[in-house]
């Protein structure tokens, strides 16, 4: 569904869990950072919104998005925390990179969430452009990075419930 059209934080139907035991990793790209600086910004904010102590996110940064795969498998293993959110943004331009760089991240971090222990939060604008970008992290259509926080939240509670 469009995101034009749709806020998953406007509209959701699972409650939000207590996340105040609950610890996060979140790794963000320094390429195109005048956007995922804004992600990163709304992802910490409604961690803390919703209990997560500020000494429970941890912030890493890699220089680009198909980076945020060998970064996320990595802090699974070692980084000691109960879930990760990718945060990326990729702007459509006029080579196929676009295209192998959104293929490649989504293809790693489905495998991660199907081969690993913990969620990885799949954070990734793939946009045909600057003002989409502008728009969500931020702009008229919110701020992803809250929904990234969110979704995060409800996937580490859902994990749990089964570990019980």
């Amino acid at each position: 569904m469009s995101s034009s059209n749709y806020s998953y934080t406007a509209d959701q139907t699972i409650p939000v869990p207590d996340a105040s035991e609950m610890r996060f990793g979140i790794i963000t790209t320094e390429w195109n950072n005048h956007i995922t600086d804004k992600l990163l910004d709304g992802a910490v904010s409604e961690l803390k919104k919703n209990g997560v102590a500020e000494g429970n996110i941890k912030v890493e940064r890699v220089p680009g998005s198909f980076e945020l795969i060998y970064a996320a498998s990595q802090l699974a293993k070692f980084g000691h925390v109960n879930g990760i959110i990718i945060l990326g943004c990729v702007i459509r331009g006029d080579t196929p990179h676009f295209d192998y760089i959104c293929q490649g991240v989504t293809q790693g971090v489905a495998e991660l969430n199907t081969k690993g222990d913990i969620p990885v939060i799949f954070g990734l604008l793939t946009v045909n452009n600057h003002e989409q970008a502008e728009e969500r992290s931020g702009g008229r259509l919110g701020n992803k990075g809250e929904e990234f926080a969110l979704t995060a939240i409800k996937m580490v509670d859902y994990a749990w419930k089964l570990q019980k």
